[in-house]
């Protein structure tokens, strides 16, 4: 399943940005630390607790980090963590059916992660007093007083060992476990998270409880509170809860097993059926918390930056491959520097291997140059600051911090990368890019032994001895996003070329702001044959303008701190932007020059056209590929080939990239691009006169320079259908249903449709979700999506699951029962009202965040509407009867008319035979 110094009031003074806690602490609470805007206490049961304030939005952030994972896990314990994450959403010994509860009260988000340092378990929800209360009295009982029922084991053993099959269908995840295998003698870093199977399959439940209450006490844990709360009552709720409980009287054993220096190069070979080539190569490096971890991420930047590193200049636009990336794994004990290659089928797997190694050992022959390390450092520190800017986001990162030794290692580590120095790479990549020091898939003995002394972890104490931290983030305003205070706030401008301009401002943690430009062109009989072309095209904006390369665009992204998505498709273009305030007027810019100048360069055609054939190619051999493109096709049946909307099989996708040339991406683009109808969305922090008049100024006098009609969807009824798709050695499969019926959103059946799937299969409450993943544990993942479309009328109804090939008939099964249950005795009110609350509570914390609002708003501006189509929507849902819910999921869900496909290795396990 699934990331801010005073006790005493009278000697304090208020030095920071945010206040800091002025009242009297609780009883034995002790104030340990604060650095930009998070403050630290701890507790005398152990406990240490973060607390991120934050007014801008209605949520709050709980996140309970364990610091256990896979590598306190001992022979015959491999994936112990990973099961007992699963474990900690059944029952407590109070009753509580974890999972359960959460479903019904969470009402925004909840997981749970582990990785090889920690465990963390989280939820999001909207900000109250009480809501808070119950989620610590939850993660308390979490904490102390689970169960351990070996039939919850017997349930959780399965949907784990799905999640298992699912991972090993993909030829990169099984090579990376391989991989780590192999270079890992000792270390349970050697170990996969999930674990050995046999080791999940046969643990005793006696095992998995010692285990839990050994590392799941509260000297162990970090609790994160970030949000939208009261400090003062956040820690006496604290008190009474998770730091109530005892502290536990046993000594907790940490790991003490070192990975001994490696002596030599390591080779791993995998055979497996798939359509694509990987090469990975792995390179020991220290704990995070050693100095040269900074200079080791900024060369993982240098060399394996998509599109802009070395790895992808050589081996992509050398043609030697079709993806090729590098990243630093820094952890609490000694990491690895990974590469990653992956060729299309045909390519020299010898040049590859070549190429790979050549630039990662070649770094002492060609130094990174300082232009290459301001490029590097710029972007970590942007996707440092996007990370920050939320306190809910910052409340989940924060526990990859605490696994690595401190919650500061965040904040130090920024300071870090922002002094390295290009000597500073030069002596990191001679240091640990050595021959005798990788992991790849060959042998090669040498006379020339070279060792990588890997530091020891260095103690918290002198890592941080120098380290205060910077000033705090700046706080976003309160503001109650309800329909109508939104509606009073959005303004809409029509410009002279026909688009719509939508403002909303606000001011925001960060100062951070988000745009979107979105533009519609075309007509059914001109787009005909040219949905590839189309694809193609919008895949080449973001690689050259007039003025700018590839190299150049990242550059300008980074230096401005955005976040960029530009795409096209048959009918439109879409491009968004997050970033802060101060670079938003150059941001805009940037959009208008990616959407009206590019250059469509002959070289970066030729490698987007081969890295969409090698995505392609990947899926032929895959069941959720294979199973997706054929459950489409029976769907829209009624359109010929080179329709804008006909489905292509990977067979004909192939054959139409294959033939698409540069003029016609050319010829495309200036035959459609430019916008007959459509919106720019700008939602944040902003000067809106500013902004008005600089959007008009970069998107005013842009037109399309085709004739725009909307492309209509047609309904037709669909014939029912039960097909399977085998899929050779393959462990994981899809199964896949769906119904069509005719609906638009302007019926007044809506709202209850919609509460309906939700309560059938569209949550983690949902019906299908309890019987596949909870009850009968088959699958990791099921549910259903409701698409219903406006003014169209051709909508539908797709359920899914993952499962093991050998289990695909009980998901069937479970399915077409559940199904008839629905439709036979109804859903039930219980049902409803959770499902009412859930999908009101989700709507208001959506409009929380400023991308959400935009898209929003965008989405209701394309058909004339505001928010107060939303509101009336909203109260429709709040009115539902249960009798509203039933009768429409009966009058449109027939189940006479279901298409059914599933795709896995059935032959092998002698299944649909």
């Amino acid at each position: 399943m699934r990331i801010k110094r005073c006790v005493k009031l009278a000697a304090c003074l208020l030095v920071l940005a945010l206040p800091l806690v002025s009242q009297t602490l609780p009883k034995g609470v002790e104030k340990v630390r604060s650095s930009e805007g998070i403050n630290e206490f701890s507790y005398p049961n152990g406990l240490h607790v973060l607390l991120i304030p934050d007014v801008s939005k209605p949520k709050v952030t709980v996140n309970v980090v364990y610091k256990v994972g896979s590598r306190n896990e001992g022979a015959g314990e491999t994936g112990m963590a990973h099961l007992l994450e699963h474990m900690l959403f059944k029952t407590s010994t109070s009753g509580r059916e974890v999972f359960k509860e959460l479903t019904d009260k969470a009402a925004g988000s909840f997981n749970g992660t582990t990785n090889y340092d920690r465990t963390t378990y989280y939820e999001t929800f909207p900000a109250s007093d009480d809501t808070l209360k119950w989620a610590l009295e939850l993660e308390t009982d979490r904490m102390a007083h689970m169960t351990m029922k070996g039939e919850d084991l017997a349930t959780e053993m399965t949907v784990v060992r799905n999640e298992m099959e699912a991972g090993e269908n993909y030829p990169q995840s099984v090579l990376q476990k391989r991989v780590m295998a192999a270079a890992y003698n000792f270390h349970s870093y050697g170990k996969t998270v999930i674990g050995n199977r046999t080791d999940v399959e046969r643990v005793p439940i006696s095992n998995l409880a010692v285990f839990y209450h050994k590392y799941y006490q509260p000297d162990n844990a970090v609790l994160i509170i970030g949000g939208n709360f009261d400090e003062s009552k956040a820690l006496t709720l604290a008190a009474a809860t998770l730091g109530a409980l005892p502290k536990p009287d046993r000594v907790l054993t940490q790991p003490y097993t070192d990975e001994p220096t490696q002596e030599g190069e390591r080779f791993v070979k995998l055979e497996r059926i798939g359509d694509e080539q990987d090469l990975m190569v792995v390179y020991h490096i220290p704990a995070a918390l050693n100095s040269d971890t900074a200079p080791l991420q900024v060369l993982a930047q240098i060399l394996g930056a998509p599109q802009t590193g070395r790895l992808y200049k050589t081996l992509v636009d050398g043609k030697i491959a079709v993806q090729a990336a590098m990243f630093a794994q820094s952890m609490h004990d000694p990491g690895v520097l990974t590469a990653f290659v992956m060729q299309k089928p045909g390519q020299s797997v010898d040049d590859a291997r070549t190429a790979l190694l050549k630039v990662t050992e070649g770094v002492k022959d060609t130094p990174p140059t300082a232009e290459e390390v301001d490029r590097a450092k710029a972007r970590l520190a942007k996707n440092f600051e996007l990370s920050m800017s939320d306190s809910s986001m910052q409340a989940l990162l924060l526990a990859n911090s605490v696994a690595s030794g401190d919650w500061r290692f965040a904040l130090l580590n920024r300071e870090e990368i922002a002094k390295v120095t290009p000597a500073d790479v030069e002596r990191v990549a001679e240091k640990y890019l050595q021959a005798s020091n990788r992991t790849l898939g060959e042998f090669v003995p040498t006379r020339n032994l070279q060792r990588a002394e890997i530091p020891a972890t260095p103690s918290v104490e002198e890592r941080f001895k120098n380290f205060t931290g910077a000033a705090a983030q700046q706080q976003g305003e309160a503001f109650d996003a309800t329909p109508k205070n939104i509606e009073t706030r959005v303004k809409r401008i029509k410009l002279a070329n026909g688009m719509t301009l939508i403002l909303f401002p606000k001011r925001t943690r960060a100062g951070m702001v988000s745009t979107q430009v979105n533009i519609r062109y075309g007509n059914e009989k001109d787009l005909n044959g040219k949905s590839d072309i189309a694809e193609l095209t919008g895949d080449l904006l973001m690689r050259g303008t007039q003025q700018k390369n590839r190299q150049q665009i990242q550059d300008a992204t980074d230096k401005l701190k955005a976040q960029i998505q530009v795409s096209g498709s048959a009918t439109y273009a879409f491009a968004s932007a997050r970033t802060v305030e101060a670079n938003l007027a150059d941001t805009l810019k940037l959009l208008r020059e990616l959407l009206r100048e590019p250059s469509f360069p002959e070289a970066e055609f030729a490698q987007s056209k081969q890295q969409i054939l090698a995505s392609i190619e990947s899926g032929k051999s895959e069941p959720n590929s294979l199973v997706r493109t054929e459950l489409n096709r029976k769907m829209k049946p009624q359109y010929p080939r080179g329709h804008v909307l006909y489905e292509e099989t990977l067979d004909e996708q192939m054959e139409s990239v294959n033939k698409i040339t540069l003029d016609e991406v050319r010829s495309f683009y200036k035959q459609f691009y430019g916008p007959a109808e459509g919106e720019v969305v700008v939602s944040g922090q902003f000067d809106p006169a500013k902004i008005e008049a600089l959007v008009k100024e970069l998107f005013g006098d842009w037109k399309s320079p085709s004739r725009f009609e909307r492309v209509k969807e047609t309904y037709v009824a669909i014939k029912p259908a039960n097909e399977k798709i085998e899929t050779p050695d393959k462990q994981n499969g899809l199964f896949q249903a769906a119904v069509a019926f005719r609906l638009n959103d302007d019926s007044p059946d809506l709202a209850a449709l919609r509460i309906a799937n939700l309560i059938f299969g569209g949550s983690t409450n949902s019906r299908l979700f309890t019987r596949i993943r909870v009850k009968d544990g088959l699958s990791y993942g099921a549910g259903s999506n409701l698409s219903i479309p406006t003014q169209d009328e051709a909508a539908s109804l797709m359920a899914y699951a993952i499962a093991a090939p050998q289990n695909m008939p009980k998901v069937e099964a479970a399915f077409t029962d559940e199904l008839s249950k629905a439709l036979k005795d109804g859903f039930t009110q219980d049902e409803l009202t959770k499902a009412k609350k859930t999908w009101l509570d989700e709507q208001a914390l959506s409009r929380a965040d400023e991308a959400n609002l935009g898209r929003q708003l965008r989405s209701l501006q394309r058909w004339n509407r505001t928010m107060e189509w939303q509101a009336a929507l909203e109260a429709k849902v709040a009115a539902l009867t249960l009798d509203q819910v039933n009768a429409a999921f009966r009058k449109y869900i027939d189940p006479n008319a279901v298409v059914i496909v599933k795709g896995g290795d059935f032959k092998k396990v002698g299944v649909f035979q």
